[in-house]
């Protein structure tokens, strides 16, 4: 597989790359601030950063749940924050109407695990010429993924990886099968992990999703072993104030450390 080139940093060239953010914009106060200590977290770290951040998480459990921005006012933000900081930036998109807008703005456009196999905002990620992440739906194996590589393949896109974020394990739980790296990289595709949304208990807490954040790290580390080609972290100031996943986020305060961990076990078995 040939290593991808978003702006400054590579995927698959022999070092991780980080895509870190929290879970959603709560404000551009916010979103700004936390782009900035992730930032220079990483640039004394050395660590590349692709910056995330959602305008509006759609897959929330409750319609009381909190949202997010309109779509082009957040992913002006976020293009904002890629401009200033020198850090290409993703957003995940939802509809055909909002990979055209994104497309404008936004270096990396995620297609979230539920509409994995979405054949039209497939295409309509692909038409954007942006690079295009594909999370890997929960009730997905891995090796079906070459059916969506076709698919984004066929529809023009010639840059494009897979995240892992789990597999469904009964009622309001996922297990990440570390194989999953393996098979999909054998496959020739560019994998990612997400360590974070691994650790979810998707509706665990009746109208929100609950998660074992604590963990986020251990899987984080088992899938630098693995070998995957980036890690995918959400990462808050106050976890246990955000908005949204709270539950799944790291402290940013243990970010730093992290990272250098994570990058240590890389080199180690790469």
């Amino acid at each position: 597989m040939k290593p991808l080139r978003i702006r400054n940093v590579t995927i698959g060239g022999g070092k991780p790359a980080f895509i870190l953010g929290p879970c959603v914009i709560e404000s551009e106060e916010f979103v700004r601030r936390m782009a900035e200590k992730i930032a220079r977290i990483c640039v004394a770290g050395k660590a590349p950063l692709i910056f995330k951040a959602s305008y509006d998480k759609a897959n929330r459990t409750s319609e009381k749940s909190f949202r997010g921005l309109d779509v082009r006012a957040g992913c002006e933000i976020l293009a904002a924050i890629g401009k200033e900081l020198k850090v290409p930036v993703t957003t995940d998109i939802h509809t055909e109407k909002e990979a055209q807008i994104a497309g404008e703005y936004i270096d990396v456009l995620q297609i979230p695990a539920f509409l994995c196999r979405q054949t039209d905002l497939i295409r309509a990620a692909a038409e954007t010429g942006r690079v295009v992440n594909v999370k890997k739906g929960q009730f997905l194996a891995p090796w079906d993924l070459k059916n969506v590589a076709a698919k984004l393949e066929k529809f023009g896109a010639e840059r494009f990886f897979f995240t892992e974020r789990g597999a469904s394990f009964g009622y309001n739980n996922l297990v990440a099968d570390m194989r999953s790296l393996y098979w999909i990289r054998e496959a020739g595709f560019l994998t990612v992990f997400d360590a974070t949304h691994s650790v979810q208990r998707p509706g665990g807490a009746g109208t929100s999703t609950s998660g074992d954040g604590i963990l986020a790290p251990v899987l984080a580390r088992a899938a630098a072993a693995a070998g995957c080609d980036g890690i995918f972290i959400e990462t808050h100031e106050d976890p246990a104030k955000a908005l949204s996943d709270g539950p799944n986020q790291v402290p940013l305060a243990a970010l730093s450390t992290l990272l250098k961990k994570l990058k240590k076990i890389h080199e180690l078995v790469r």
